[in-house]
């Protein structure tokens, strides 16, 4: 089943400790683009948060918000162990620089992010939280992309069925669009009242014939609409595979169009880049 690349969860979670809410939103994008916005001191868990939505999606724009309520009269606390490793960096940079000793701001040193943390919650509780918490999330959000995939599948097979009612109606024409041009070609030499050898005259309508023959490229978009079921039924990111697919369709459609030898390939021609339009742009909203 597919998925769409348009989503969006809200999850929150109460406790001791305090508040927290995770928001997801997603977009069509060409590649995994995440954004981030995590509130002071959470910046820490950033590279777990990364790898369980790296590990969920595949492609599209995602913008996640963290928000956290810590409980009143948590009170706070410094992370003397950040503290010292701070000083001690300062102090190297100091000497690789062959600067004089200066004075470091406490005030700038308290902006790092977790130099200073809440007394009121234990971190390895505060971090499981914030990770469980997101995983329910994200499955929310998988849940949607796929509940809008399963409607973008059905609107996809229905141009499918469109563009194969269009080809067996256009391969039903063929022996009469063949023995129309037989008839025009004739009728155009009976006016010029030019005699032609039998053999020759053959060998000019089979030439003309194969100049607007059709088949090759009935062929090749059936082969395409084979391929288009069955990539809409796996569960991995396909729309890569149909964004190429509709490029190949597309192509075929216009090799139709510049062969049209009557009005009913003409407008099959027609109808049948309509379809595959409509499907394209369907189509850069799949994962």
């Amino acid at each position: 089943m597919i998925r769409s690349m348009t989503g969006f969860a809200r999850s929150e979670r109460h406790g001791d400790w305090g508040t927290l809410v995770w928001e997801l939103r997603t977009v069509n994008h060409r590649y995994l683009d995440i954004s981030l916005r995590l509130p002071e001191g959470f910046s820490v868990y950033e590279t777990a948060i990364r790898a369980r939505l790296q590990k969920s999606l595949q492609r599209g724009r995602v913008d996640v918000w963290l928000r956290f309520q810590a409980v009143e009269g948590g009170g706070l606390r410094l992370n003397r162990d950040l503290a010292e490793e701070l000083q001690t960096i300062y102090s190297e940079l100091l000497q690789c620089w062959n600067l004089r000793e200066m004075a470091l701001n406490p005030l700038d040193a308290l902006r790092w992010p977790g130099l200073v943390q809440s007394t009121g919650t234990d971190s390895a509780v505060l971090e499981e939280e914030v990770l469980s918490l997101l995983d329910s999330t994200i499955a929310e959000l998988q849940a949607t992309r796929e509940r809008e995939g399963a409607a973008l599948a059905q609107m996809l097979l229905s141009r499918v069925d469109a563009i194969g009612e269009q080809t067996r109606a256009l391969r039903a024409h063929l022996p009469e669009l063949e023995e129309a041009v037989r008839n025009r070609l004739q009728a155009r030499l009976a006016d010029l009242a030019i005699q032609v050898d039998p053999q020759r005259w053959e060998q000019e309508i089979l030439f003309y014939l194969q100049r607007q023959d059709t088949a090759e490229e009935l062929d090749r978009l059936d082969t395409h609409l084979q391929e288009l079921r069955r990539i809409l039924t796996r569960r991995e990111a396909v729309g890569r595979r149909l964004d190429f697919l509709m490029q190949e369709l597309n192509r075929e459609a216009n090799t139709l169009a510049s062969k049209a030898a009557d009005s009913q390939v003409t407008f099959a021609s027609v109808e049948l880049k309509v379809l595959i339009e409509q499907m394209r742009e369907q189509v850069q909203n799949v994962e």
